[in-house]
């Protein structure tokens, strides 16, 4: 007697039912082999679409300078999906992912992790140096890259980072420009600085501080008040006692009309300068009369004197019914940087388009953005600014 047949496979041609199941259980597997990249959905025939992540301060004080920053992003993917950006074979269209981060760093951290578990392929943020140095480590372990507009503070881009980029000059220069400039251009005698005691505002001061001292200069004040504090009594009384005849303060805008406004009511001499974030149409109208003859060291260059400045600010315009108040330029860019980068590599997998990111060199609204081996933006420039007649006028430009 023949043995038995063991095999589990049956040797009759598979039926119609079969080969339909077949061939679906084919079909699952070979989508899954070809599953999108980070960042990306993608349809066989339609677009690819583009996931880019954005994280400010969309409430609370700083939402003008969080909502001013979206709208910059959210114009450069109008701007991208509107000329029909090619990644690969396919059209791509970009979408913003935002969260709001209050400017606080426990909530930036939350905002890096969501924005992680959604899989975008990049993200443009965040506004405050405290929570982009946090946020910063949960990107690169993600391994998804950071391209800050706004954020200043040097450590961000000094820890060694692969996925981290900035489009705007940082403290060591813009701080370093207005520590020599007190120094050998104003020939102040006696200079006193106050911050916030931020990551941003303290480590501008501390540049400040620095700069000052290399180039022989005299710091006979160094207080702080923070971010919250609305009076300012304490330290002007030190600074008014110690004869200074400069104020620097590293700060935003609202603390900064405050203290001009008190420096005015004791009828002090002292010239104010201040650091980044402070030449903003918010601090005239803040300080009102006491802001005239305030002075202001700005990241970049005027956007009226920039190529396509006049023409983006004029675009800007008519999209969201509002100016240009401060950074939304430096968001642009940074979004243009990271499409760049993915189109010049055909892929949005940020394993696939970080190296092109690393080397690309483009011409952007805010000027020319190439990074350095850490990421920084090289050869960036500072302006400085004075209150004149009711307005932030530029008085001279360094760098670049």
């Amino acid at each position: 007697m023949r043995p038995r047949h063991t095999s589990s496979v049956d040797p009759r041609p598979p039926s119609r039912d079969r080969r339909a199941a077949l061939f679906a259980l084919c079909a699952s597997a070979l989508a899954c082999a070809l599953a999108a990249a980070p960042g990306t959905t993608a349809r066989a025939a339609g677009p690819l679409t583009v996931r880019i992540g954005f994280v400010a301060p969309l409430s609370g004080d700083y939402a003008n300078y969080g909502h001013d920053l979206e709208n910059g992003v959210q114009l450069a993917l109008d701007d991208a999906n509107a000329q029909g950006i090619k990644i690969g074979e396919q059209t791509a269209h970009f979408e913003l992912i935002a969260i709001d981060d209050r400017a606080d760093p426990r909530q930036g951290v939350q905002a890096a992790a969501r924005l992680a578990n959604q899989n975008v392929a990049a993200v443009v943020g965040h506004f405050n140096s405290g929570t982009a140095i946090p946020a910063s480590r949960i990107y690169e372990s993600a391994g998804i890259p950071m391209i800050d507009p706004a954020a200043t503070n040097p450590v961000i881009t000094s820890q060694g980072f692969a996925n981290t980029f900035t489009v705007i000059a940082n403290d060591a220069q813009n701080a370093g420009i207005a520590g020599a400039w007190a120094v050998e251009v104003v020939k102040a005698r006696r200079i006193a600085i106050v911050d916030d005691r931020t990551a941003f505002g303290q480590g501008e001061a501390d540049v400040f501080e620095r700069t000052v001292k290399e180039h022989g200069g005299n710091v006979v004040a160094r207080d702080f008040a923070p971010i919250e504090a609305g009076d300012f009594g304490p330290q002007l009384a030190r600074i008014k006692a110690a004869d200074a005849d400069l104020l620097y303060f590293g700060g935003l805008a609202r603390q900064a009309a405050a203290l001009v406004k008190q420096m005015k009511a004791r009828s002090m001499n002292t010239q104010f300068v201040g650091g980044g974030g402070v030449a903003i149409p918010d601090f005239v109208l803040l300080a009102g009369p006491a802001g005239e003859g305030a002075m202001a060291w700005e990241y970049g260059r005027p956007l009226a004197q920039l190529p396509e400045g006049p023409r983006f600010a004029q675009k800007f315009k008519n999209r969201f019914g509002a100016d240009v108040l401060a950074y939304a330029p430096f968001g642009y860019d940074a979004t243009w940087a990271a499409i760049h980068a993915m189109a010049a590599a055909k892929s949005a997998n940020p394993d696939v388009f970080r190296a092109t990111l690393k080397s690309l060199s483009f011409d952007g609204v805010t000027g020319r953005i190439a990074f350095d081996e850490t990421g920084a933006l090289k050869n960036g420039t500072s302006t400085l600014y004075q209150v004149k007649q009711g307005a932030w006028v530029p008085v001279a430009t360094r760098g670049g």
